[in-house]
């Protein structure tokens, strides 16, 4: 009598686990799709609109750069970046540099084109990233004041100027 009971037990929670499968397979859509890879979430009939695009980038593949440290190709403090200037197409020009100072007293914001700045030894957040200019070419740099035209500092024959869009 003991076994019968376990069996029919048993046989109960196949069959609840069974039905519990069986519907999630209903309601779920199949995830891999041979010649496109992994499926998205469906479309929602009532917006028509596609699932949006994932991309999934390695932790030691990226890294954020505001705040980070500026230095230099002779190790000089250059300051930090603050800002990051994009133009009408969404294509990064420049970053901003709160240059100068001591303790944020004295220091000023100067703008450097994004190709004179190298990012090859930022693999953590203490990691500077270099200018490839002088402490004596940025501090002789003209301020930036936001909403006014900018001069952008850059490396010697890499600055392309800005075509507005009309």
């Amino acid at each position: 009598m003991r076994t019968a009971g376990w069996l029919v037990l048993c046989v109960a929670i196949v069959a609840g686990l069974s039905v519990a499968v069986s519907r999630a397979a209903e309601e779920t859509p199949a995830t891999t799709n041979e010649a496109s890879g992994p499926a998205a979430a469906p479309k929602d009939a009532k917006d028509g609109a596609p699932p949006p695009s994932v991309t999934i980038i390695g932790a030691a593949d990226a890294h954020g750069v505001l705040g980070r440290d500026v230095r230099s190709a002779a190790d000089e403090d250059m300051g930090r970046i603050v800002d990051v200037i994009v133009d009408l197409t969404g294509h990064v020009r420049a970053a901003v540099i709160d240059f100068g100072g001591f303790l944020g007293v004295g220091s000023r914001k100067i703008v450097v084109d994004w190709n004179a700045l190298r990012f090859g030894k930022i693999t953590n957040k203490k990691d500077s990233i270099t200018l490839e200019l002088t402490k004596a070419q940025v501090a002789a740099a003209p301020e930036y004041k936001e909403d006014t035209p900018m001069v952008v500092l850059g490396a010697s024959g890499s600055l392309q100027p800005f075509q507005a869009i009309q």
